[in-house]
Order: structure tokens, then C-alpha cells, then sequence
């Protein structure tokens, strides 16, 4: 369908961000299906969208009058809220290049005005090279080269190569400069990353070996042509549908490790994701420690808020490494688990989404199967939050455990969701994290959807749980006064004891636990914890209860002091 024209302005960079998330849209399930680097998880058009949806509802909140005679954004405030969008909702490896491709244009959008067709070409250099900085290791066959091509085409397009290369601002100018239409420098760009998409079949052995072309340049072209439809009002012609991935037998060789690398099926088990709030300073070092730990890391954004991306074996070093910096919110472990071996696609018939309130309940979880979302004090997953999980799942049927009482509104609203896009969805209101895991532990993907979800639910009723916490004031309990200091045991998420110090309020709620039968006991230590506390109270457990087996595992940061489930 036409649109109307726009010239370089905020409405243009409106009509933009709501092209981007239809191309996008219309194009999920055929990047989806071509992603086999850098993991072939089959997620990049859905990560994509994910990240143009943000941003454009950033855009559609900047034109949102806050009251009558309200000034309409700017060119600048618009692309900044833009960018900002982008940044907070990216999602996966090329949602996030995404968002520093936006963030790069902003910054020359947000400089002194000049000549619109050189200015867009100057903000499409800028963006290219903004998304290189960002990227530890840079390869080519991507969405970089693919934004390189583009970022050519529009400077030659311009008038000033050499200039929109750089991503500096031009000095002076030329009489082509002058001439050049924002329409003009946009259809060049998208133009010259169709012809660069096609070339990276050939750049990268991956790639070669799969028959396919980049999914994150796949996406990008669509993003240019959405940007040239804004500009022009003519609507680009359907792109035929990408070949789907060729089968590949063997074992893959491992290309050097970085943020494109081809990591094979050896690269590292967890993708982890997650906002900064920290001084550049810091950020240089995070990067440097990062980069150590694992590879596809990607860290981009700036004035103290960052988007970090990067796939290691250690989920909760990362996270730890992002607390060194600043403060990380928004966490996002993703266990990669069989995705290396799936055909592009398709998608796994059942999957198990777990909240879980510590880095290694993550990984724990993780191991078994489940996709993560890492819940923070104060901090409770969002129903979209929850959503993105069921989305990285890609899965037909999905086990939905909420893992505490207060979570299972939110969760409840995101299952709906799931619903409506044709997912199966069960929902087992798990009220504690070792609730989940006796859940997880009988999770059986192969048997039936039905009888999967009886049986995880009758072994998440079976099981007690109880958690030690320290009281932050005083107050009235269910079992008497508790003053600020002491440490408060927890049964079924009532204060059944209060204690002075931890190691023997342990021992009173094993006790109570205990005294109605049990054969197993898990212990989830926090992070101050010492190990010496497992030891006493598996001594306990053995000394009392000769029958009942402990077993015990590590919760990481934000996991409470301790965690009890007895079944």
C-alpha cells in the first residue's frame, strides 16, 4: 500500500519504526528459519521484531501529547527515543546491533541540521561504524558488512564518501551533496544491502555449508527498505522467501570466537543478556572481562545505560561481572541446550519456562532443560518478560513455572498471550523454586503434553518448601514479635520460627518439615552462605532421619540466605 512521502523529519522516523515492525513481522518466520549463525537457535526474525517493537513504541510515547499545545518531537528527540527503545527491549545478538545501529544514526540526527540527504547519509556511516565498535570481534558475512554496504552506497549517494564512511561530519559539502533527496540516499543504502545480503552466502563457511544467507542481514534489509518506504511512499517489492537451511552432517569446525563467530555445536551454554546502569569507565573494563569469559559479546548503548550481550559456560560470572561494573537489571539467562542440533525452523514440541531468583538456579534449571527468567528482589518479571521467555523456547507445547505465589497473575497473563499465538500453554502454580525443581525433575518431553503436566504438578504439590530470611524491622509475626536482625524460618510461606542466627533456625524448620514424613531434602544455599552450614545440616538430616537422602546446590546472587523443599 502507498504512504505519503516524508521528508528527513520526526513523522519520517515515526512511519519508519511502524514500517520496520510490519517488514519485520511479515519476515519472523523466514529469518527464523535461516538462522544458523551465530548460534543456530532459530530466533533471529523473532528477536528482531521483539527489539523493533520496542523502539517503536518508544517513538509512538514521544508524540504522545502530555496536554493540549504540546510541541510535536523533533527530528532528534524522536530518533533518541528511537534508539532508547531499541536499547531497553533488544533481544538476542542482532536485536541488539540493531539497537546500536539506531543509536549511531541518532547521534548524527541529533547534531547541528544540515543537508538532509547528506545528513541521513552521515547518520547511516555513523551507525555502521558505531555497530563495529560495539562488537568484541567483528566478522564479516553479518549484519555489520551488510551495514557497511548500505552505509557506502548512501555516502556516494551523498556526495561525500569519504565523510559518511567515517561517520564524521562533513565539512562544507558539494553540489551533489545539495541535490541529494533523503529518498534518494535511502533506496541507495537499501539497494546496496540486498546486493551485499546475497554476498554473504559466500563470506561465511557457515553460511556456505547451510545455503543460506545472514538472518540478521535479512532482517536489516528489511529495516533499510522500511526506511526508503517512509522517505519515498512507494513500497519495496516482496523479497523472495530465503532458502531454508541445507542439511548439515558432521561435526562443525569452529571459526575464531567472537560475537559473529561460527561457534559450532562446542561454543558456550548460555546466552546472557541484561541492562547496565554503569560509568563508561567501568563499562571498558566489563568488556575486557567479558570477552574472557566467553564470545558473542556485544555491549552497546552510552550516558550510563547498556545493553550486554554474550554467550559463556558461567552465567552467574557474567551477571557477577555486570554487578562489579554498575547495577544489571533485566536478566536474561538462556540455556542453549539442543538448539545447536535443531534443523532451522522447526520448532521443539514441548519446553519448560521457569522463573528462578538466582544465577545458578538458572544454570541449574538450565541444565535441565528449562528456559530462565532470573528474578531480582523488588524486581518481579513482567507478563512481557515471561512472554520473551516462551518466545526463546520455540516450542508447540510450554510447562509454565512461575516459582512463587505472588508471580502467578503475571504468569497467568502471559500464558493468555502465548495462547492467542498458538501455543499450548500449562501453567503449574509452583510457589517456590524447589518446587520447581521437583517438578523439573520428572519432566518427561517425550510422553504425553497431558500426563507431563499431571505429573510435574503432583510432584510440585508434594513438596514442602521453606526459606530462611533476616528481618528488616520490627514487627508482628505469625510466630510472635521478630526484631530487626533476627532470622525468620518460613514453612509454606508462613514465619513459623524466629531465630538469632541462621545455622540453628535451619535445624527448627528441618525439624517442623520433617516431623510429617519426607525422603528427600533440597537445600538451596545463597550466595553468603558458607558450605559449612550444608555440612551441619546434612549431619542433621542423617542423624535424625536415616531414610530421607539431602541434596544440595548453590542459588547464586539474589537467591534468598536458604531455600528447603522436602517431598
Amino acid at each position: 500500500m502507498p504512504h505519503v512521502p516524508h521528508t528527513l523529519d520526526a513523522d519520517a522516523v515515526r512511519t519508519w519504526s511502524s514500517l520496520a515492525v510490519t517488514a519485520l513481522g511479515r519476515a519472523r518466520a523466514d529469518i527464523d528459519a535461516i538462522n544458523v549463525y551465530p548460534v543456530a537457535d532459530g530466533d533471529t526474525g523473532t528477536n528482531l521484531l521483539m527489539t523493533a517493537e520496542s523502539g517503536a513504541r518508544a517513538v509512538a510515547a514521544a508524540f504522545t501529547a502530555p496536554g493540549d499545545g504540546a510541541a510535536a518531537p523533533s527530528l532528534a528527540e524522536s530518533a533518541r527515543a528511537y534508539a532508547y527503545g531499541a536499547l531497553i527491549g533488544a533481544r538476542g545478538n542482532s536485536g541488539t546491533i540493531l539497537a546500536q545501529l539506531l543509536r549511531g544514526m541518532a547521534e548524527v540526527l541529533d547534531g547541528p541540521p544540515g543537508r538532509p540527504g547528506e545528513q541521513l547519509a552521515r547518520a547511516l556511516g555513523r551507525a555502521a561504524g558505531s555497530a563495529y565498535e560495539a562488537v568484541a570481534h567483528p566478522v564479516e558475512g553479518t549484519m555489520l558488512t551488510v551495514a557497511a554496504a548500505a552505509a557506502r552506497a548512501a555516502a556516494t549517494a551523498a556526495g561525500s564518501a569519504t565523510e559518511a564512511a567515517a561517520g564524521t561530519p562533513t565539512e562544507g559539502g558539494s553540489e551533489t551533496a545539495a541535490g541529494a533527496a533523503p529518498a534518494d540516499v535511502a533506496r541507495a543504502a537499501y539497494d546496496a544491502a540486498r546486493t551485499a545480503l546475497d554476498l554473504t552466502t559466500g563470506q561465511l563457511d557457515v553460511l556456505g555449508r547451510a545455503g543460506v544467507v545472514d538472518a540478521g542481514g535479512c532482517g536489516l534489509v528489511a529495516v533499510l527498505g522500511a526506511l526508503w518506504q517512509a522517505l519515498s511512499g512507494q513500497e519495496p517489492a516482496p523479497e523472495p522467501a530465503p532458502a531454508h537451511p541445507a542439511p548439515v552432517t558432521g561435526e562443525q569446525p569452529a571459526a575464531a570466537a567472537g560475537p559473529c563467530a561460527d561457534e559450532g555445536r562446542g561454543g558456550p551454554a548460555y546466552e546472557v543478556v541484561y541492562l547496565l546502569e554503569a560509568d563508561d569507565p567501568a563499562v571498558a573494563g566489563l568488556r575486557a572481562r567479558l570477552d574472557a569469559l566467553g564470545d558473542s559479546l556485544v555491549v552497546v548503548g552510552g550516558d550510563r545505560l547498556w545493553n550486554v550481550h554474550v554467550h559463556v559456560d558461567d552465567p552467574g560470572a557474567a551477571v557477577e561481572a555486570g554487578v562489579e561494573a554498575g547495577r544489571p537489571h533485566r536478566i536474561r539467562i538462556t540455556h542453549f541446550g539442543d538448539e545447536r542440533l535443531r534443523t532451522r525452523g522447526e520448532r521443539v514440541q514441548r519446553a519448560v519456562v521457569a522463573v528462578v531468583p538466582g544465577e545458578g538456579l538458572a544454570g541449574l534449571c538450565g541444565e535441565a532443560g528449562a528456559t530462565t527468567v532470573l528474578a531480582r528482589p523488588g524486581e518481579p518479571p513482567t507478563p512481557a518478560d515471561l512472554l520473551d521467555a516462551v518466545h526463546r523456547a520455540h516450542a508447540r507445547e510450554v510447562v509454565l513455572l512461575p516459582n512463587d505465589a505472588e508471580l502467578r497473575t503475571i504468569a497467568a497473563g502471559a500464558a493468555e498471550q502465548a495462547r492467542a499465538e498458538g501455543v499450548r500453554v500449562a501453567l503449574i502454580p509452583t510457589r517456590s523454586a524447589v518446587q520447581g525443581l521437583a517438578a523439573l525433575a520428572v519432566h518427561d518431553p517425550d510422553g504425553s503434553f497431558d500426563e507431563d503436566v499431571v505429573a510435574m504438578t503432583a510432584a510440585a504439590g508434594a513438596t514442602r518448601y521453606g526459606e530462611l530470611a533476616v528481618a528488616e524491622a520490627r514487627s508482628f509475626t505469625s510466630a510472635g514479635i521478630c526484631q530487626a536482625g533476627d532470622v525468620l524460618g518460613l514453612i509454606d510461606g508462613d514465619i513459623a520460627v524466629i531465630g538469632a542466627e541462621l545455622a540453628g533456625t535451619a535445624e527448627a524448620v528441618l525439624a517442623r518439615m520433617l516431623g510429617s514424613g519426607g525422603e528427600l531434602v533440597t537445600l538451596v544455599l545463597g550466595p553468603e552462605v558458607p558450605d559449612a552450614l550444608a555440612d551441619r545440616l546434612q549431619a542433621y538430616v542423617r542423624e535424625r532421619h536415616l531414610a530421607v537422602d539431602t541434596v544440595t546446590y548453590r542459588g547464586g546472587r539474589y537467591s534468598a540466605p536458604l531455600l528447603i523443599g522436602v517431598e
